[in-house]
């Protein structure tokens, strides 16, 4: 009897784990919209560019302009200036009692992972575990060396860890980033899990093994420019190293993988140093927004509107999908898939996107907010319109564009549409209420 019992407990635990989709949720750091292949970049992105042809390339998938935020959209479904997030920090990121999307998913009987870089907060103690997450490995804090694993240099230096404790290790960053993924995938048995993998690629400092610099195209040329190059490749092999994981593992049938950036690139070309200057003190990478405006810091589609895919063999059929859609937008999807469903209003600024990307809804009519680094500039895009604000102690300075024909922002419209700037920033105004109602406290 006691067998029959054991058999009948893990048959429907099985079935149970069979009926919650797995979630695989990748994010790169600084990677531009034209950095890929696929979207006319140099370096070859075999494994990215077989994802977005078989999957849903979401052509329109805004983020913060810069990392730390990004993540707290993605975590909390909130836009990121709700908690006081607008730069890149070592200061913890959300209020404890936050129902972050691996606490929701765990109630749901998610077994939960990050490896890669958290930046919400850089200590042991306001790190991953702390906030839903069952197994972390990699950096508390931001990008880090390659080899060596330090953030700059200072009181968050040494930040690589295990489930928040301190260690010393070899190899390079993007590799064990990988192993560590693909180690804690083949280790999971019946329960549904999010796997979340933050790698540090293409974030500064950027050095590259032989081997892959090997493989760069012999058409780039300079010392940078390869090592870079080899930085994305590595990206992604890494990238089809999980992919081929979850296959031989036997879930990749039922996960839901996203591939996307935490903000646009920082580019030679575009260089308007928007962006913290110690995050990039020797100038920034080659990377590549073209032919979107702006870089990483801007709220300007360069520094924004990333590349973005969504991959579930069977259930998302190939395409594009080119509605506006947010980083904020990937919590209450994840939620709605698991079947989670909060005791309390979470105050969600996101939107279950599953019925358009699945079931042929028709894209929600929506505005989609950014704030940039200090409250510098906000834009507020409401196609056809693109509302954009600068401001500069007492002084502003508002630009509005059709973003629907002017994709490039190459057109100020702002003087010839009165009536519409007015209109567009009576909706800033509106959506820029709730900034600053959620800031983690000591």
């Amino acid at each position: 009897m006691r067998l029959v019992a054991i058999f009948f407990l893990t048959a429907s635990c099985l079935c149970a784990a069979a009926s919650k989709p797995n979630f695989v949720f990748i994010i790169a750091d600084d990677l531009g919209w034209a950095d890929l292949a696929f979207h006319g970049g140099k370096a070859p992105t075999p494994h990215l560019d077989k994802l977005a042809a078989e999957g849903v390339e979401l052509t329109h998938h805004y983020v913060a302009p810069v990392c730390s935020p990004t993540r707290t959209g993605l975590m909390t479904g909130r836009c990121w200036s709700r908690f006081g997030v607008t730069t890149p920090q070592n200061a913890r990121a959300l209020p404890w009692d936050t129902i972050t999307l691996p606490r929701a998913l765990k109630t749901m009987g998610y077994d939960t992972c990050i490896t890669g870089k958290w930046h919400l907060g850089s200590k042991s103690e306001w790190g991953p575990n702390h906030f839903g997450f069952d197994h972390s490995y990699g950096s508390l804090a931001g990008g880090v060396g390659p080899y060596d694993h330090h953030y700059k240099k200072g009181e968050f230096s040494e930040t690589w860890h295990r489930n928040e404790k301190l260690l010393t290790e070899t190899g390079h960053v993007t590799d064990l980033i990988a192993k560590e993924a693909c180690e804690w995938l083949s280790q999971r048995t019946y329960a549904p899990f999010f796997l979340y993998v933050p790698f540090t690629a293409v974030h500064l400092p950027v050095k590259e093994p032989a081997e892959w610099l090997a493989k760069v195209p012999e058409g780039i040329i300079g010392e940078v420019a390869r090592h870079y190059a080899a930085c994305i490749m590595h990206l992604d092999d890494s990238v089809g190293k999980i992919i081929s994981t979850l296959e031989k593992t036997g879930r990749r049938e039922n996960t839901l993988l996203v591939f996307t950036s935490d903000n646009g690139g920082s580019t030679a070309e575009n260089n308007g140093q928007t962006y913290p200057p110690d995050e990039y003190p020797d100038g920034p990478l080659p990377g590549s927004n073209k032919p979107l405006r702006g870089e990483k810091g801007s709220v300007y589609e360069g520094g924004t509107r990333v590349p973005c895919i969504a991959s579930w063999p069977g259930k998302l059929k190939a395409g594009q999908h080119a509605a506006p859609v947010q980083i904020i937008d990937w919590m209450p999807t994840f939620c709605a898939l698991a079947g989670f469903k909060p005791e309390k209003d979470l105050k969600w600024d996101g939107f279950n996107l599953w019925p358009q990307l699945a079931e042929g809804a028709p894209p929600l009519t929506r505005t989609i907010y950014t704030v940039a680094p200090g409250f510098k500039s906000r834009s507020l895009r409401c196609d056809p319109w693109k509302l954009v604000v600068h401001a500069t102690g007492q002084k502003t300075k508002c630009e509005l564009y059709n973003i629907v024909a002017d994709p490039n922002e190459t057109r100020d419209l702002a003087e010839q549409n009165p009536d519409a700037l007015a209109a567009m920033k009576e909706r800033l105004d509106d959506v820029s209420r709730a900034d600053n109602d959620a800031v983690a406290k000591d």
